[in-house]
């Protein structure tokens, strides 16, 4: 982003601030907040996608389109530019406009191929896309891959096969049977 390190730090520190002081009920003042911070860092690409955040929290989902698209212009990087490409693809989800939601969660998955973030915001935009059995399987790769933190055990290969199935249009009704056992 071309910013220098100690300014990067500074406004870190100010979102930081902002989030400790986020009343999720009463957006306004985290809005006021993070639009100053954006002002205050010459629109900055984080400051940005920050007040996009807090747009989209109050559900002011335009404004927060055009700001999340901003921020990508701006050149995010990292796990900024996860988060923004989550947010917005959310965004567009919520806007109906779910083919939109998907490329930009297309995207994401060839920019972050493991994070289970991007495919559960793509499972829920296949959900109101009308796509149930996409989103259940999306969802199900997620939580078969972190078994060793659930109490799925032996049940793991099994739902991993139910995932496949699901993607597959559900080729054979009998496939689903060996997942409980």
């Amino acid at each position: 982003m071309g910013a220098h390190p100690q300014d990067e730090e500074a406004l870190l520190a100010a979102v930081a601030r902002g989030y400790a002081q986020r009343d999720r009920a009463d957006m306004a003042p985290t809005i006021a907040y993070f639009t100053e911070l954006a002002a205050r860092f010459g629109d900055h690409p984080v400051a940005l996608l920050e007040l996009a955040g807090a747009h989209d929290t109050a559900g002011n989902e335009e404004t927060a389109r055009g700001l999340y698209e901003q921020a990508l212009d701006g050149g995010l990087e990292g796990d900024a530019l996860r988060r923004c490409l989550c947010q917005y693809a959310s965004t567009l989800r919520w806007l109906g406009e779910h083919d939109a939601s998907l490329e930009v969660l297309v995207e994401a998955a060839r920019l972050f191929p493991g994070s289970e973030a991007v495919r559960v915001f793509r499972a829920l935009t296949l959900l109101d896309a009308g796509r149930p059995d996409e989103a259940v399987a999306d969802l199900l790769g997620v939580v078969v891959e972190h078994a060793d933190v659930t109490d799925l055990g032996r049940w793991a290969p099994g739902l991993g096969g139910v995932a496949a199935w699901l993607r597959q249009g559900r080729p054979d009704e009998d496939q689903t049977r060996n997942a409980d056992g």
